[in-house]
This record gives structure tokens, C-alpha cells and sequence, in this order.
């Protein structure tokens, strides 16, 4: 068996297709998507994130805002900057880029967020939401994995599904995500004990740990689905002795791929579904605001 690959990039233009029709409407009401998004500092990845961001952003209709804060902000220069794009009508989403500099507080900014604003789904309020089952802006890696999941598996009605994470903006809000679809859910995390047990029961594996090739072969049953979600910059000696960086997940792709039905790769993945969901989520609270 050679596991079928779910292709991210497939899935984000398709999800960036269906976004250009819905920002189209909303210019016919004289509305237009802005998404404001923060970086403090000078962390290359940020900047590069926000600028990759900006490119899919402008594909479908949507105005993006890069706002640079220098690396000598204060917290309550951050707030006040927050703050203003609250307040600012114009503007339907707003997203702090991650790390801040020493110093300064990212979770507590990320807090101040409007909630109506809050397309990364990371506030208490979307996430309480969530939770109780109504409408929210979803954090957007655990709405990638939920896309990826269900172009091959639609419906999740009554799926053995098992996660291994817990973070709060992933393993945790994908186990509402799954539930809300009706699927029954076992999570699991680094300290679970047996997690091969665990997860060579489930039907569904998403793995969300954080771990560079925590899962393997011995953890997957045949025809399983495997969703991998971690994302690693890890340096391996080749063939010729040589020091190379790679990209790769929480599953030894290698490994895993022989056994599994379906699989999605690392880079190429749950990766550029994310950004997609992110102006998912703009356009979504723009339609929202709209009269």
C-alpha cells in the first residue's frame, strides 16, 4: 500500500478560490477584507511569514497591513498599537506575529485583541466559543488539519480519531473541532503512556506534539489516515557525510507512509492550508462587521 498524499497547496487554492468570490461580495457592498498584522523585533522567520502572508493575502482581494514595531518597544507601546487597530473600523483582523522581544509579553498582547478581530483564534473569548459549540474564529493550524482531514474523509461521523498534542492552539481546539463533526475523539501527548496502543486503534491520527519523528511505524495500523501537523527545522548528516537541514514532522514520512491510506507530507501540508484559513478567518469577521 502506497498512502495517498493529501497536497496542502491543492487544498489553500481552493480555499483561496472560494475566499475571492466571498471578497468580491463584499466589495459590492462597498467593504474590502484588511488584515493588520504586528511584528515587534527583528526575527527573520516573522518577517518572512508576514511578507509570504501578504502575497496570498493580496491573491484573493484582501488588504494587508504589515505594521513593524522596533525591537525596543515596550509592552504598553504595544498595547497602545493594539489599541489603535481596535478601534480602527477599516481594519476586520488584526494577527501578532510570535516571538515578541525579551521583555515583552506576546500572550498577554495576544489577549488584547479585539475578539471580533482575532483571526488567529488564539483569545479567550473565540476559544471559549469553541468550546461551547458556537460560532468562533478557529485557530487557524487546527482549521488546516480539520481541511486537510476532511477532503479525503467528508464526514467523521462515529471515526476513532486520536490526537498526540495539547497545545492551546492546536491539539486542544482540534478535539472541539472533532467533536463538533461528531467524532470521537482520544487525546493523547508525550507523557501518555502506551501511546502505541492508543494510536494504533485509531482510524484518524493527527499529530500535533511538537516532537521530530515522535511517531513510526509501529505506531500506525494499516489504511490508517495520518494527519501530521508538526513542523521542524532539523540539520542530518547525508550519504557523503555532509551537514544538511531539513524540514520535517512529528512522522517518519518514510516510515509511515507505506502503512497509511492516506498522509499529509511535511513540507507541502497541514503548512499552506494554514494561511488560507487565516484569510478564512478575515473575511469571515469582515462579513461580520459588515452592515
Amino acid at each position: 500500500m502506497t498512502a495517498k498524499l493529501i497536497d496542502g497547496k491543492t487544498i489553500a487554492a481552493q480555499v483561496r478560490q472560494r475566499l475571492a468570490q466571498r471578497v468580491e461580495a463584499l466589495r459590492c457592498r462597498r467593504r474590502k477584507p484588511r488584515l493588520a498584522a504586528l511584528v515587534i523585533g527583528e526575527d527573520p522567520a516573522s518577517k518572512s511569514y508576514a511578507l509570504s502572508q501578504q502575497k496570498n493575502a493580496r491573491e484573493v482581494g484582501i488588504d494587508h497591513r504589515l505594521i513593524e514595531l522596533p525591537k525596543t518597544t515596550t509592552q504598553g507601546e504595544a498595547v497602545e498599537v493594539v489599541e489603535a487597530m481596535n478601534r480602527d473600523p477599516a481594519v476586520c483582523g488584526i494577527m501578532l506575529h510570535l516571538p515578541v522581544p525579551n521583555g515583552l509579553d506576546g500572550f498577554a498582547l495576544q489577549q488584547r485583541i479585539a475578539p471580533s478581530k482575532d483571526v488567529e483564534g488564539v483569545g479567550a473569548t473565540n476559544l471559549g466559543l469553541l468550546a461551547m459549540g458556537q460560532e468562533a474564529l478557529a485557530p487557524c493550524t487546527a482549521a488546516a488539519a480539520m481541511a486537510c482531514l476532511q477532503f479525503v474523509v467528508p464526514d467523521l461521523t462515529g471515526r476513532d480519531v486520536v490526537i498526540v498534542g495539547r497545545s492551546l492552539i492546536v491539539g486542544k481546539p482540534l478535539a472541539m473541532l472533532l467533536l463538533h463533526a461528531h467524532a470521537t475523539v482520544t487525546q493523547c501527548h508525550t507523557r501518555t503512556r502506551d501511546l502505541v496502543e492508543h494510536t494504533r486503534g485509531a482510524e484518524v491520527l493527527l499529530v500535533a506534539a511538537g516532537s521530530p519523528g515522535l511517531i513510526g511505524a509501529e505506531h500506525v495500523a494499516p489504511g490508517t489516515i495520518v494527519i501530521d501537523i508538526g513542523v521542524h527545522r532539523v540539520k542530518i548528516i547525508d550519504a557523503q557525510g555532509n551537514e544538511q537541514v531539513r524540514t520535517v514532522g512529528d512522522v517518519r514520512f518514510d516510515e509511515v507512509s507505506p502503512i497509511a491510506s492516506a498522509i499529509t507530507p511535511v513540507p507541502g501540508g497541514v503548512g499552506p492550508v494554514t494561511v488560507a484559513m487565516l484569510l478564512a478567518n478575515t473575511v469571515q469577521a469582515c462579513e461580520r462587521s459588515s452592515p
